[in-house]
């Protein structure tokens, strides 16, 4: 339905954390800068569990939810990383841990003690992998059991950041929508079209989403070359922007 320019799809990569890699880059600060307007766009509840996507393949989610988890966890909470994208796992790779269980081993009942399928990785971060690609995704995410691993999660840490498959090829992240405190849809210059944005905004409305934001990523202009920035409106800025829900 929706036209994009060709690229590889067809596996995935470790995500460059550049949070780590390069803590004192404009990139690092500019991934603080959107976690700290997550935080004000979320100052009606208290922020638990974020779901972080996009409309459609390779727009950057992963590197947006891995960068922001680093993130929140240097600023001293407790962060659980989920890979919930069973159908194309990244972030098994971007911290070199083996997915032979994971978050589908617990959800399908293949195992007994979820913290088996939980790492620590640095300082405050924990990390959950996504496990063997299961049969049925879409009924596992949607789950009772889903929700009551979220549940659970939060009692025991601050924050549970969930990479969640793409909107529109599956409808895995609209099961999802309603289970968390908010999404952030992730969005890519030249990978995007805005009838496919739209339909992704629209799909999470209609599965009662609350929508924070809207991460705006690898823009470029002459002066700069895909960093991140803030935007509090539409329009183009320099790598990641952010606008709110309202701005939509």
């Amino acid at each position: 339905m929706f036209k994009r320019k060709e690229q590889n799809i067809t596996t995935t990569a470790p995500i460059n954390l550049t949070t780590i890699n390069e803590p004192m880059s404009v990139i690092t600060e500019q991934i603080k800068t959107i976690r700290t307007n997550i935080n004000f766009a979320a100052t009606d509840h208290k922020l638990r569990t974020l779901m972080v996507t996009s409309a459609m393949l390779g727009e950057g989610k992963s590197t947006v939810s891995g960068n922001l988890a680093v993130e929140y966890a240097k600023e001293g909470m407790q962060v659980l990383l989920v890979d919930a994208d069973l159908r194309r796992p990244t972030i098994h790779k971007t911290f070199g841990l083996k997915n032979h269980k994971g978050l589908s081993s617990w959800l399908a009942n293949q195992m007994d003690d979820v913290n088996d399928a939980i790492h620590p990785v640095i300082g405050n971060l924990f990390v959950m992998t996504s496990g063997p690609k299961p049969p049925n995704p879409a009924e596992l995410l949607g789950s009772n059991k889903m929700t009551e691993f979220l549940t659970s999660a939060t009692r025991k840490l601050d924050l549970v950041i969930v990479d969640a498959p793409p909107i529109l090829p599956v409808t895995d992240s609209q099961l999802l929508a309603n289970k968390v405190d908010g999404t952030v849809l992730v969005v890519r210059q030249g990978v995007a079209q805005k009838a496919a944005v739209r339909d992704a905004v629209n799909s999470l409305k209609k599965s009662q989403a609350n929508i924070l934001g809207t991460v705006l990523n690898d823009v470029r202009d002459s002066s700069h070359h895909g960093y991140y920035g803030y935007n509090s409106g539409y329009g183009y800025n320099s790598g990641y922007g952010y606008y709110s829900d309202e701005d939509k």
